[in-house]
């Protein structure tokens, strides 16, 4: 990177009730750091019932959340760039295990959850390395001018038959059995997330969602948005819409992570302007009046 060059990191989320649900199941919460080039998302999808899968996916990201942003401290600003990879990972296994025992707890305490848990995606940005972690079926994928890649595979028995051949990608969209996941969080005391990181070189749309959204649209049609829309932070909204208009059967929920290389002139010119949304906003800022009108 450039010396001339700063990174600007501006997110965007939103979770959506859907057409069908009576309640809203999946969380999200991200954070963009005032000062420094940091930030993160994180999209969980929770399943269970009795108001189960909302409390699964609303502790899973408010747990991993607090402990991410708790790293950033002048410890972690004295180390070395490999040092601050290797503390990243860690907060990210940390904050996992730590969430998954909280959910564990919970549904000790009151047998109507037994039931739960929740799926989880999350990426987290430190200056050029972005972390990507995930449990279940919630994606996250990448953008930019050499191509759309998907980050993420699916936990889940279909994903597992399209590994062995016993079934193509395009069988996989409409099985039956396409939602049973193999991983997810407050199932056991012992979690298996995946874990990879990647450098970033130059501008770079990442996107998370739970599959309410990749239901409905392939990477093929989730590529396209992200290369037409902008501005790219309002994909959101689009995605959002577009699940909804085919069928919306689940809770629909994206974010969106745009970095950006600009020059120090350009740097201070985007300090100076209103943000495009508030860092970390609240997750009942994100709901549609939809789930206002279902619970009348």
């Amino acid at each position: 990177m450039s010396e001339e060059q700063a990174i600007r990191i501006a997110i965007n989320g939103r979770t959506d009730i859907g057409q069908v649900r009576s309640e809203n199941e999946d969380s999200i919460r991200w954070f963009t750091h005032t000062s420094l080039p940091f930030g993160y998302v994180i999209v969980a999808d929770g399943m269970g019932g009795y108001s189960g899968g909302s409390m699964a996916s609303r502790i899973a990201v408010d747990t991993i959340g607090q402990h991410l942003e708790e790293l950033i401290n002048p410890t972690f600003l004295a180390c070395t760039p490999q040092q601050q990879e290797l503390m990243i990972n860690a907060a990210i296994i940390e904050g996992t295990q730590l969430a998954n025992s909280n959910i564990l707890l919970a549904k000790q305490e009151n047998e109507q959850l037994a039931q739960m848990g929740t799926t989880i995606a999350l990426a987290a940005i430190w200056r050029d390395q972005v972390t990507v972690c995930h449990l279940g079926d919630s994606r996250a994928y990448l953008w930019d001018k050499q191509g759309f890649v998907q980050l993420t595979k699916d936990h889940s028995l279909v994903q597992e038959m399209i590994d062995n051949g016993s079934l193509s990608e395009e069988q996989a969209r409409s099985s039956n059995i396409r939602n049973q996941i193999t991983r997810a969080m407050g199932v056991s005391q012992n979690i298996e997330p995946s874990i990879n990181s990647f450098q970033l070189s130059q501008n770079t749309l990442l996107m998370l969602c739970s599959d309410g959204l990749t239901e409905y649209l392939d990477n093929g049609q989730l590529d396209y948005v992200l290369s037409t829309h902008r501005p790219a932070l309002e994909c959101c909204y689009r995605f959002i819409d577009d699940a909804n208009l085919l069928g919306g059967k689940d809770n629909i929920s994206v974010g969106i992570i745009e970095y950006t290389l600009e020059s120090q002139n350009e740097h201070t010119e985007q300090q100076n302007q209103q943000p495009f949304c508030p860092p970390g906003a609240p997750q009942e800022e994100d709901i549609t009046v939809r789930q206002e009108a279902t619970a009348r």
